[in-house]
């Protein structure tokens, strides 16, 4: 082989190479959620569940992210569909309360597509059940077996308003509005099998598994493992433990002085109720006294893990808990326990609602 020819093989070689890297990337990049779906999932969570100091976070990312207002109205409205009036209104109003303050901070944001306003088709039924059969590519009866038969009305509803009035929207792709579906119904307990069915028809509009698993994981991040777990039985992954081996149990037996019990009493609520709020890894501190002795006080204290445990020392409200309630401690044994039942642990607070 001459030293020309030798240069030209390398050079085609090389390119050869470099195009193969670059289409198996894009797959990669076509299989995971970009920045946006990251987004319409993040705040789909957070009007599921109803937290709204989340909820403003997320959508002030979602904008930065390149979502556009119209795309966030939708889908808002969406999913009153799927977690009632109340949790779109309240995120209705938080959106508005965000784009307020970010007008008044100079940021301008895009508006979008326009939102179709009138449907105005003849049958809007017939509509819905298109649209559905082109969702689920399986046919659809009139009246849907089951809960059809037996409440048409709310058959009715279904194919007329969600799957027409709302679908008919081309603000988002039918891939996005399964998504923020999925999403929703992943973080509400009790709908298992209508997010099976999402999931499926999810499937059907290109979402792809790798999406899901991170779906999941994004639903860990935000609601918890074992809402989490639902998507990750339903596309067959493994379940994550909800209970860690190294999570920690502990009672801290503590004796006050009688004459700064109530100060102490004070101090210490403060320092339980913000470790709960603030802290991902605190699963509970649950501070009590003795009924026929007040002065002595009992914590049952319970970590997701050891480093929860460490991260939780360093934060400010128990560095001033510890230092403003030295000198009212008269004795502190501290308990660490093993936990007897992990299978039934992560129900423990299921009935305080």
């Amino acid at each position: 082989m001459t030293k020309s020819k030798f240069f030209h093989w390398i050079i085609l070689f090389s390119l050869t190479l470099s195009f193969t890297k670059m289409n198996a990337q894009k797959t990669v990049d076509k299989q995971n959620l970009n920045s946006k779906e990251q987004n319409l999932v993040k705040i789909s969570i957070s009007t599921a569940i109803g937290n709204l100091e989340n909820l403003k976070l997320d959508l002030n990312k979602g904008l930065e992210a390149g979502l556009t207002i119209n795309e966030i109205k939708e889908l808002l409205t969406q999913l009153y569909a799927y977690c009632g009036f109340p949790r779109s209104l309240n995120a209705i109003n938080t959106f508005k309360t965000v784009l307020d303050d970010r007008k008044l901070k100079g940021k301008n944001d895009i508006e979008g597509k326009k939102i179709v306003i009138e449907n105005n088709i003849a049958d809007k039924y017939e509509q819905g059940r298109k649209t559905l059969e082109t969702l689920t590519k399986t046919p659809q009866s009139k009246p849907a077996p089951g809960f059809g038969e037996f409440a048409p009305r709310i058959d009715a509803f279904l194919k007329e308003h969600l799957f027409a009035d709302i679908f008919v929207s081309d603000v988002l792709s039918y891939q996005q509005r399964e998504l923020i579906t999925i999403s929703a119904l992943a973080s509400i307990s009790g709908v298992e099998s209508q997010l099976q069915s999402h999931i499926n028809i999810g499937k059907n509009t290109g979402i792809t598994e790798n999406q899901l698993v991170q779906l999941a994981d994004l639903i860990q991040e935000s609601v918890g493992k074992t809402q989490a777990n639902t998507v990750r039985k339903i596309i067959g992954k493994p379940l994550v433990p909800i209970i860690e081996n190294d999570m920690m149990v502990r009672i801290s037996e503590i004796e006050i002085i009688p004459e700064f019990l109530e100060e102490y009493k004070s101090i210490l609520k403060e320092e339980a109720s913000a470790s709960v709020k603030l802290e991902k890894g605190v699963i509970a501190i649950f501070p009590m006294n003795e009924q026929k002795n007040p002065n002595q006080i009992r914590i049952v204290e319970i970590y997701a893990d050891k480093e929860a445990y460490q991260f939780h020392l360093q934060t400010p409200h128990f560095q001033h808990y510890k230092t403003s309630t030295l000198k009212m401690v008269m004795s502190l044994n501290l308990i660490d326990m093993e936990t007897l039942d992990k299978e039934t642990m992560s129900n423990i607070f299921e009935k305080i609602k």
